[in-house]
């Protein structure tokens, strides 16, 4: 891997990464009763929109790590960052409960895929 023109700005990067896949897996039950209330969903449903992200990262983990050593870790930075972003958007978009717990998983999936590339990269920077 060639050096790195700004190391300070990428290690900020991985960082606001590692930031982003903590903080998605628990801010969600801050706006869970609103999200409930907005979308008539209930408890039952509630309850797949919070395990929906911890199943999917739990379930790809591996995965994602194997393939970001065997691929890259640059291109699975990038590709789990577009998926986390695209399934953010699908979730703040979703008008129902399905849609939701679908766009959860796929954020899930993402980071899964961002994470271990993230750590991989940190370490080599």
């Amino acid at each position: 891997m060639p050096p790195l023109k700004y190391p300070r700005c990428a290690l900020t990067l991985l960082a606001t990464a590692q930031l982003i896949i903590a903080l998605d897996a628990t801010i969600i039950f801050v706006a869970l009763h609103d999200m409930g209330r907005a979308l008539q969903i209930n408890a039952q449903q509630l309850q797949w929109v919070v395990s929906a992200y911890t199943v999917a990262f739990g379930g790809s983990l591996l995965l994602g790590g194997r393939a970001a050593d065997l691929i890259g870790r640059r291109r699975f930075y990038r590709l789990g960052m577009l998926l986390f972003a695209l399934a953010s958007l699908l979730g703040a978009l979703a008008p129902n409960a399905t849609l939701l717990i679908i766009a959860r998983a796929a954020q899930g999936i993402g980071a899964a895929l961002l994470f271990p590339a993230t750590l991989a990269l940190i370490n080599t920077l």
